[in-house]
């Protein structure tokens, strides 16, 4: 395979087509068609998120793919956001409609029509739903599988509250739950920033998101958390009555984990030159048994690899023997490709010993486990095996930071694909022009400042010369 780190562009299009990803031969432009072997991982991504929403009190409900395009003109922020970006349904069978519907973007118009009817007093709030389903943006920048296409799975949440005070402690919630579950469970660093008042969600009062770096030294998006304020409550009028009985906007917040785009980060952050490397829990298949031929000994060994299968199988541990006829060398490079946490190998020893060859995907190393030990021996070692994941990518992620004071520094870091620190004006609306030099003189987008991070700037603004207000970070993104 390519080198992920000197040609990461190259290796992750060979690998999403050598480890059966995706096929991107669907016949319209920008939407792919995603295989079993992301799709199972992706279900267990899906159902660690939702798990996590449930038991933080949010949830399930499932809203309508369509949204009438006047819901998208009760929000005058919203509506020029995201109308560039819409898919219009105009007929329906031969019948032209009296109004366009929009195959959603995103979900607030549709969600909080509804919210209106549902919230009435108090007693109503908060309001936590979650909604796990696909939707469709004409993305004009290059599609990627993952990365950015225009059908893209993620979940939603929109929560209602009474107060401003709970909503912020909603939106900390995010970013914590972000914390557990991207970092925590699938090994994923990355860095919370308030976004710039120029790159905020249409319609929010703030917006918080994480990035995350690719092995080329591009920032991916992973999910957003919005302060809705009360813009969305006024445009569809979501009230509840107070105490007092007086009639009371509710204060909002959405949060938007993108699961098909955190699969690329996944995907992208453990991986190495010999393709895929998973977490244990989010491998869809565990362990792999290869067989080893040994003439006059094909039974006894076919026999034993079923044996430890079954075993594993019993202890929930997700389980395969590879029978084909190809060579031990190929399934050892085929199931390592497709990232398989451990290789169980068993020869004619390991058959008339138990004692088992076991191989763990991420190192190579090899250890000798006796068959009554060998499921303990596996969910104890993918435990540890996820830790040693996590310390690798922190220890690269540190590596990708750095910091710069002016703009020809800036360029340079940026082309070595690092995540800039950078002393900056403003990342309020008047900010926006300084942001426009950077992305013009150094192709480096503006990413906000680190949340609850509270750095000190130095020195003056890196594009306007004016005393720094803000330490930046600048990157280039995907």
């Amino acid at each position: 395979m390519k080198s992920r780190k000197k040609d990461f562009s190259e290796w992750y299009t060979e690998i999403v087509k050598e480890a059966k990803l995706c096929d991107l031969r669907y016949n319209v432009k920008g939407f792919v068609v995603f295989m079993p072997w992301a799709v199972s991982t992706m279900k267990k991504m899906y159902a660690i998120y939702e798990q996590e929403l449930e038991r933080t009190g949010h949830k399930p409900a499932w809203f309508p793919a369509l949204i009438p395009e006047g819901n998208f003109h009760r929000e005058a922020e919203h509506v020029e956001g995201f109308t560039p970006q819409v898919f219009w349904v105009e007929k329906a069978g031969d019948n032209v409609l009296e109004e366009r519907l929009a195959m959603r973007p995103t979900s607030e118009t549709a969600v909080y029509q509804m919210y209106s009817l549902w919230i009435q007093g108090k007693s109503d709030l908060p309001l936590k739903i979650y909604h796990s389903a696909q939707v469709w943006r004409y993305e004009t920048k290059a599609t990627r599988p993952f990365i950015r296409s225009r059908e893209f799975h993620w979940i939603e949440t929109h929560d209602a509250f009474a107060t401003r005070e709970e909503a912020e402690q909603q939106v900390r919630e995010d970013m914590e739950m972000s914390r557990r579950v991207i970092f925590g469970q699938f090994g994923i660093p990355f860095i919370f920033f308030q976004r710039p008042e120029w790159d905020k969600f249409p319609g929010a009062v703030h917006t918080y998101a994480a990035d995350c770096m690719m092995p080329d030294g591009r920032v991916l998006q992973l999910p957003s958390t919005h302060l809705l304020g009360q813009n969305f409550a006024k445009a569809f009028n979501v009230k509840f009555l107070d105490e007092k009985g007086e009639s009371q906007y509710c204060w909002q917040t959405c949060y938007g984990p993108a699961i098909s785009r955190i699969y690329a980060a996944l995907i992208s952050t453990h991986g190495d030159d010999a393709g895929l490397v998973l977490p244990f829990e989010l491998a869809p298949i565990q362990a792999i048994v290869v067989p080893i031929p040994k003439k006059g000994s094909e039974k006894m060994i076919e026999q034993k690899a079923r044996e430890v299968v079954e075993r594993l199988s019993s202890c929930g541990i997700r389980a395969e023997a590879d029978f084909t006829e190809s060579t031990p060398g190929f399934k050892y490079n085929e199931w390592e490709m497709k990232g398989v946490p451990f290789r169980i190998e068993v020869g004619a020893k390991e058959a008339e010993t138990g004692e088992l060859t076991v191989a763990r995907r991420d190192t190579k190393a090899k250890a000798k486990v006796r068959l009554g030990e060998i499921a303990d021996y596996l969910k104890n070692e993918g435990r540890r095996q996820l830790e040693d994941m996590k310390r690798k990518a922190e220890e690269e992620f540190r590596l990708r930071l750095s910091s710069a004071e002016s703009i020809g520094k800036l360029k340079e870091e940026l082309e070595r694909g690092k995540l800039v620190a950078i002393p900056f004006c403003t990342i309020e609306a008047e900010g926006k022009t300084c942001a426009e030099v950077v992305k013009e003189k150094a192709s480096g987008d503006v990413r906000g400042t680190i949340y609850g991070k509270d750095e000190k700037p130095e020195g003056n603004c890196i594009a306007c010369g004016k005393k720094a207000g803000a330490v930046a970070y600048a990157a280039k993104q995907y």
